[in-house]
């Protein structure tokens, strides 16, 4: 078992520094991205499914309430959360309509729609980038593997180099976290990244 446990932290971490020299100029993009749009009075959506569901409401959770400091909320909505507009929008017209739905009936020109996908090709992520796109929002990418389909159609794709679905997991969360610190640093503190 010590040889097992060694192993997954060492691939852990070798993902995420691998991944932070291949994006460390786009991660300060989105840095930029989303502190723009926070000074602009938009907001930001956060989307995926199953474990990539569970990252979009935390990160929303973090931006909405605190991550390090003590500050006003910032707008960060989880398109994940709210069964009844998940179960209708499936059972009336389809699943790989429960968060272009969304994105039409709150979102604006302006807002940031965040999809998160371990293999780049969630149909509900890849119509939710469709939309976006349509409604003049920017879109960012969290993905996996070769990125699949959404991050050829985001803005700001940040693709984790693993086909491991838990060492992408472990890194999505990883940037999400940066995220809001250095976002924080930069509204908050004026350091700009």
């Amino acid at each position: 078992m010590e040889n097992i446990i060694l192993k997954r932290f060492k691939e852990s971490s070798e993902v995420k520094m691998r991944f932070l020299k291949e994006n460390l100029p786009k991660l300060l993009d989105v840095i930029k991205l989303i502190s723009h749009t926070f000074e602009a009075g938009n907001k930001l959506f956060f989307f995926g499914n199953g474990g990539s569901a569970a990252d979009a409401q935390h990160l929303a959770a973090e931006f909405i309430n605190r991550y390090v400091m003590d500050r006003p909320p910032l707008p960060a909505i989880a398109l994940t959360t709210d069964t009844s507009i998940l179960t209708s929008v499936s059972n009336d017209l389809a699943f790989n309509e429960i968060f272009s739905k969304q994105l039409r009936a709150l979102g604006k020109e302006g807002d940031v729609a965040i999809g998160i996908s371990t293999s780049g090709s969630s149909p509900n992520v890849i119509k939710a980038f469709e939309v976006a796109k349509e409604m003049g929002m920017k879109t960012v990418a969290l993905a996996g593997n070769d990125g699949g389909v959404i991050s050829k159609m985001a803005d700001f794709p940040l693709v984790v180099p693993s086909t491991s679905t838990p060492r992408i997991q472990e890194t999505h969360i990883l940037i999400g976290h940066i995220l809001c610190e250095m976002v924080e640093h930069y509204l908050f503190f004026k350091v700009n990244p």
